[in-house]
């Protein structure tokens, strides 16, 4: 059996840099009938732009798993450290930050 298990192994890298990860406070998802588009941005406070940090673009059918393995992930974070929070649970959250508005 364990023969087995190390044929089937996935040897996975991960450099310093993807490592390091990408800081998001706000996703957007779209789809087509082929592919699903994660774009993950960061929101500044009190500034009126933002860029997308970061773009994953997925299969319906690993979409759906991503959904099931981050319901689950949830699940298991709630159990060890609790109940998380939905502030805003109808609509888009404001990025109220509650520092004084930029000044030049």
């Amino acid at each position: 059996m364990e023969d087995k298990n190390q044929q089937n192994a996935l040897n996975i890298e991960l450099s310093e840099e993807i490592a390091e990860g990408v800081y998001s406070n706000l996703a957007i998802i779209s789809h087509s009938h082929s592919e699903f588009v994660l774009d993950f941005i960061r929101l500044m406070p009190n500034v009126p732009k933002a860029k997308v940090k970061s773009r994953v673009i997925l299969t319906p059918s690993h979409a759906k798993r991503l959904l099931k393995a981050l319901a689950d992930n949830v699940k298991k974070y709630e159990t060890q450290f609790g109940v998380i929070e939905d502030p805003e649970p109808h609509g888009f959250p404001p990025m109220n930050f509650n520092t004084p508005k930029a000044q030049a």
